[in-house]
Protein backbone atom coordinates (compact mmCIF):
# COMPACT_ATOMS: atom_id res chain seq x y z
CA UNK A 1 0.00 0.00 0.00
CA UNK A 2 1.49 3.35 -0.99
CA UNK A 3 1.70 6.24 1.49
CA UNK A 4 -0.94 8.22 -0.48
CA UNK A 5 -3.43 5.37 -0.38
CA UNK A 6 -2.76 4.81 3.32
CA UNK A 7 -3.17 8.54 4.07
CA UNK A 8 -6.41 8.69 2.07
CA UNK A 9 -7.75 5.61 3.86
CA UNK A 10 -6.94 7.10 7.27
CA UNK A 11 -8.58 10.43 6.34
CA UNK A 12 -11.71 8.71 5.07
CA UNK A 13 -11.93 6.47 8.13
CA UNK A 14 -11.79 9.48 10.45
CA UNK A 15 -8.58 8.38 12.21
CA UNK A 16 -6.90 11.59 11.07
CA UNK A 17 -8.48 14.86 9.95
CA UNK A 18 -7.39 17.10 7.13
CA UNK A 19 -5.35 20.17 8.06
CA UNK A 20 -7.41 23.31 8.62
CA UNK A 21 -6.01 24.84 5.43
CA UNK A 22 -7.69 22.08 3.41
CA UNK A 23 -11.14 22.42 4.97
CA UNK A 24 -13.73 24.26 2.92
CA UNK A 25 -14.58 26.79 5.64
CA UNK A 26 -10.94 27.57 6.46
CA UNK A 27 -11.86 27.53 10.17
CA UNK A 28 -10.41 25.36 12.90
CA UNK A 29 -13.76 23.65 13.52
CA UNK A 30 -17.29 23.46 12.25
CA UNK A 31 -18.60 25.72 9.52
CA UNK A 32 -19.97 29.08 10.72
CA UNK A 33 -23.67 29.23 11.58
CA UNK A 34 -25.68 30.93 8.84
CA UNK A 35 -27.92 33.83 9.90
CA UNK A 36 -30.09 35.34 7.16
CA UNK A 37 -31.54 38.82 7.57
CA UNK A 38 -33.74 40.57 5.04
CA UNK A 39 -34.42 44.28 4.72
CA UNK A 40 -36.88 45.97 2.42
CA UNK A 41 -38.75 49.13 1.67
CA UNK A 42 -40.48 51.05 4.48
CA UNK A 43 -43.93 50.04 5.64
CA UNK A 44 -45.54 53.38 6.45
CA UNK A 45 -42.88 55.24 8.42
CA UNK A 46 -41.39 52.05 9.91
CA UNK A 47 -38.34 50.12 8.75
CA UNK A 48 -37.06 46.91 10.27
CA UNK A 49 -34.75 43.99 9.73
CA UNK A 50 -36.43 40.58 9.51
CA UNK A 51 -34.71 39.72 12.82
CA UNK A 52 -34.41 42.10 15.77
CA UNK A 53 -32.31 39.74 17.90
CA UNK A 54 -29.62 37.20 17.20
CA UNK A 55 -28.61 34.88 20.07
CA UNK A 56 -24.96 33.83 20.00
CA UNK A 57 -22.28 32.12 22.05
CA UNK A 58 -18.97 33.81 22.88
CA UNK A 59 -16.40 33.07 20.16
CA UNK A 60 -18.96 31.48 17.82
CA UNK A 61 -18.44 31.94 14.09
CA UNK A 62 -21.40 33.43 12.22
CA UNK A 63 -21.92 33.80 8.49
CA UNK A 64 -24.40 36.64 8.14
CA UNK A 65 -26.26 37.11 4.87
CA UNK A 66 -28.09 40.42 4.37
CA UNK A 67 -30.63 40.40 1.53
CA UNK A 68 -32.53 43.41 0.23
CA UNK A 69 -36.09 42.60 -0.77
CA UNK A 70 -36.88 46.23 -1.58
CA UNK A 71 -38.07 47.62 -4.89
CA UNK A 72 -37.13 51.30 -4.51
CA UNK A 73 -34.00 52.48 -6.39
CA UNK A 74 -30.69 52.02 -4.52
CA UNK A 75 -30.04 55.76 -4.68
CA UNK A 76 -32.82 56.28 -2.12
CA UNK A 77 -33.02 52.89 -0.41
CA UNK A 78 -29.97 50.84 0.43
CA UNK A 79 -29.25 48.88 3.58
CA UNK A 80 -26.32 47.52 5.49
CA UNK A 81 -25.83 45.65 8.76
CA UNK A 82 -23.28 47.06 11.20
CA UNK A 83 -22.51 45.32 14.51
CA UNK A 84 -21.18 47.73 17.11
CA UNK A 85 -19.02 47.09 20.15
CA UNK A 86 -20.45 46.53 23.61
CA UNK A 87 -21.39 49.87 25.16
CA UNK A 88 -21.48 51.80 21.86
CA UNK A 89 -24.22 54.38 21.40
CA UNK A 90 -26.06 53.33 18.22
CA UNK A 91 -27.88 56.67 17.95
CA UNK A 92 -24.64 58.66 18.01
CA UNK A 93 -23.13 56.27 15.48
CA UNK A 94 -26.18 56.55 13.18
CA UNK A 95 -26.21 60.35 13.48
CA UNK A 96 -22.55 60.52 12.44
CA UNK A 97 -23.13 57.95 9.68
CA UNK A 98 -25.89 60.06 8.10
CA UNK A 99 -23.22 62.58 7.08
CA UNK A 100 -20.80 59.95 5.74
CA UNK A 101 -22.27 59.13 2.32
CA UNK A 102 -18.80 59.30 0.70
CA UNK A 103 -17.62 56.42 2.93
CA UNK A 104 -20.70 54.22 2.49
CA UNK A 105 -22.33 55.70 5.63
CA UNK A 106 -19.50 54.58 7.90
CA UNK A 107 -18.05 57.54 9.85
CA UNK A 108 -14.24 57.29 9.77
CA UNK A 109 -13.89 58.64 13.32
CA UNK A 110 -16.06 55.82 14.71
CA UNK A 111 -14.70 52.83 12.76
CA UNK A 112 -13.18 51.51 15.99
CA UNK A 113 -16.70 50.80 17.28
CA UNK A 114 -17.44 48.28 14.51
CA UNK A 115 -17.22 44.55 15.22
CA UNK A 116 -18.50 43.48 11.78
CA UNK A 117 -20.31 45.02 8.82
CA UNK A 118 -21.82 44.12 5.49
CA UNK A 119 -21.61 46.13 2.31
CA UNK A 120 -24.55 48.29 1.29
CA UNK A 121 -27.22 46.37 -0.65
CA UNK A 122 -29.81 47.73 -3.03
CA UNK A 123 -32.94 46.04 -4.43
CA UNK A 124 -32.38 42.33 -5.01
CA UNK A 125 -28.76 42.44 -3.80
CA UNK A 126 -27.07 40.36 -1.10
CA UNK A 127 -23.97 40.89 1.04
CA UNK A 128 -22.42 38.15 3.15
CA UNK A 129 -19.79 38.31 5.88
CA UNK A 130 -18.27 35.83 8.32
CA UNK A 131 -17.19 37.03 11.75
CA UNK A 132 -16.33 35.76 15.20
CA UNK A 133 -18.76 36.72 17.97
CA UNK A 134 -17.04 38.74 20.71
CA UNK A 135 -15.87 36.68 23.69
CA UNK A 136 -17.42 39.01 26.26
CA UNK A 137 -21.09 38.25 27.04
CA UNK A 138 -23.52 41.14 26.63
CA UNK A 139 -25.91 42.87 24.29
CA UNK A 140 -24.26 44.26 21.17
CA UNK A 141 -26.28 46.68 19.00
CA UNK A 142 -26.57 46.33 15.25
CA UNK A 143 -27.94 49.03 12.95
CA UNK A 144 -28.43 50.11 9.36
CA UNK A 145 -26.32 53.23 8.85
CA UNK A 146 -28.03 54.57 5.71
CA UNK A 147 -29.35 58.05 6.52
CA UNK A 148 -32.57 57.89 8.54
CA UNK A 149 -32.87 54.11 8.71
CA UNK A 150 -31.84 53.71 12.36
CA UNK A 151 -34.31 56.42 13.38
CA UNK A 152 -37.03 54.60 11.41
CA UNK A 153 -36.40 51.36 13.35
CA UNK A 154 -33.62 49.45 11.57
CA UNK A 155 -31.82 48.19 14.64
CA UNK A 156 -31.43 45.10 16.72
CA UNK A 157 -29.16 43.27 19.13
CA UNK A 158 -26.72 40.38 19.10
CA UNK A 159 -27.13 38.77 22.52
CA UNK A 160 -23.96 36.98 23.56
CA UNK A 161 -24.29 34.48 26.39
Amino acid sequence: MTMRVLAAALLLSGVFSAPAALRADGDQGAAPRLVVITAGDPVGEKMTYSRATIPAKPGERIRLRLMSTGKLPAVVMTHNWVLLTLGSDPKKFADAAANAAKTQYIPAALKGQIVAQTAMVGPGETSEITFTVPAKPGTYPFICTFAGHYAAGMAGTLIVK
